[in-house]
């Protein structure tokens, strides 16, 4: 097939434009920018545009089609031509199900969790050696591609997240997959610039549902209230599977899974790495894979990339970096640690960084996400509230947010930096959640602390 990409640049484009190369598809691409990694990937495979912009000319009657980026507005000059000429335009994750039809489709939703549950059920297969193919939303340990297509394997694991397919197709990605087994992870609302209200956001949940094709199979974690009324009252003819966190215990920094083959180590810790480990089991299950053989694997699982993955470790303590920024997992990850870390001192960290975040009405979320931290800062840049044309917030409204009296808010990365520095590390835990970079932070620095 003949296919451009616009918006080739993309985290998920790129990935898919080289997966589509290498099944033999002649594949162009533009873009107004590229950044690393997606540049060298594109150049590596011949596929990189020679420059950037937008070239309508490059859009003619023999493509078979055109594949749309989010990145790219509804006015793009190459989407104009194309409509113009009456290409077939798909959406990144229309193009997927087109590709997957014929396939067992695994789609794995949530708030949070679903890339390490993703993660977790593509270390098993791989652990066993059962090819599938598969889409992640982000790059996981040990895996070389985000995207992996097949014309002979039998099954399609999706990571399936909320945002907008495209900028002329505003459906949740997660919506158009039609998944045959699906796997929900709990609903703490986000993105607030998409989904306005919480019922708003709940509401593309059980569109999502509804979406299971018929007899298909739906795998929910019951633990979460609002999840567990929209799995209960689907009119959907689905099979459905609750799930809940397992019995686990911690020894001497390490974390023990209870099951009933014994006790078993894990390199992973948190009360909601366990609640994602049971999720990923009955996915695995219904794979094909057996409850022996799933725990076998995930002795070896040390989680997905960006996700409470440790730096730097010496006598003194440790530091972990987490992508975590959302409400919901700003809390697991600082109680996970905690948990763990019991006898050290947890400094966490926590840069507000997403549009949801420095929103002075949503930030209420974050009320007692840092309470069990020893000591909590929080950083924030004035100038992406300017960038991103939103009210400004105060510290003063950020501590009462968070409920803590004592939590320090910093807003230049000097002064953010210049009270790490006077801080007492001996025997501590340095935990830094975001989604950004705490202002061009450098991490090795940090590093010299301990």
């Amino acid at each position: 097939m003949k296919l451009h990409f616009i918006a080739i640049g993309g985290s998920a484009m790129h990935s898919l434009a080289l997966a589509l190369h290498t099944k033999g598809n002649i594949i162009t691409g533009s873009d107004d920018a590229i950044y690393e990694p997606s540049k060298s990937a594109l150049q590596n495979k011949g596929l990189l545009p020679e420059e950037f912009g937008w070239f309508p000319e490059k859009l003619t009657r023999e493509l078979d089609a055109v594949i749309l980026g989010m990145h790219a507005r509804k006015d793009n000059p190459e989407l104009k031509k194309a409509e113009e000429l009456g290409l077939k335009i798909y959406s990144y994750p229309e193009f997927l199900f087109e590709l997957s039809k014929e396939k067992t489709r695994v789609v794995v939703g949530g708030s949070h969790g679903k890339t390490t549950i993703t993660a977790m059920i593509l270390h098993v297969m791989h652990y066993h050696g059962k090819e599938i193919d598969y889409m992640l939303g982000a790059p996981v340990r040990g895996i070389e591609n985000t995207i992996n297509l097949s014309d002979e394997n039998d099954f399609m694991l999706i990571e399936g997240d909320e945002y907008p397919a495209s900028a002329i197709d505003l459906r949740p990605k997660f919506h158009l997959y039609q998944p045959n087994i699906a796997l929900l992870s709990g609903i703490a609302w986000d993105h607030i610039n998409v989904f306005p209200t919480f019922e708003n956001y709940v509401e593309q949940f059980q569109i999502f549902i509804k979406s299971i094709v018929k007899g298909g199979i739906l795998v929910y974690n019951e633990e979460d209230e609002t999840l567990k009324i929209l799995a209960e009252n689907t009119e959907n003819q689905i099979r459905k599977h609750p799930y809940f966190t397992p019995e686990y215990h911690v020894e001497d920094g390490e974390t023990i899974l209870e099951t009933s083959e014994g006790d078993m180590p894990l390199e992973i810790f948190g009360r909601h790495n366990m609640n994602n480990l049971a999720g990923a089991k009955w996915i695995c299950q219904h794979m094909g894979i057996d409850e022996d053989d799933f725990y076998e694997a995930m002795m070896e699982f040390e989680g997905a990339s960006r996700r409470l993955e440790k730096i730097y470790e010496n006598e003194n303590g440790i530091i972990f970096k987490d992508f975590a920024h959302s409400p919901s997992k700003v809390k697991a990850s600082t109680e996970a640690v905690k948990e763990q870390y019991p006898n050290k001192k947890l400094i966490a960290c926590l840069e507000l960084h997403t549009f949801s975040s420095l929103n002075s009405e949503f930030i209420q979320q974050y009320k007692d996400t840092l309470g069990k931290a020893d000591e909590a800062m929080v950083f924030y840049s004035p100038e992406a509230i300017s960038q991103k044309q939103m009210q400004a917030v105060s510290p003063e409204e950020i501590k009462n947010a968070f409920n803590e009296p004592n939590l320090e808010v910093v807003s230049e990365t000097s002064a953010f930096k210049k009270i790490l520095e006077s801080k007492d590390f001996k025997n501590s835990v340095l935990l830094l959640m975001s989604s950004g970079t705490f202002g061009s932070l450098d991490l090795e620095e940090m590093k010299t602390l301990f």
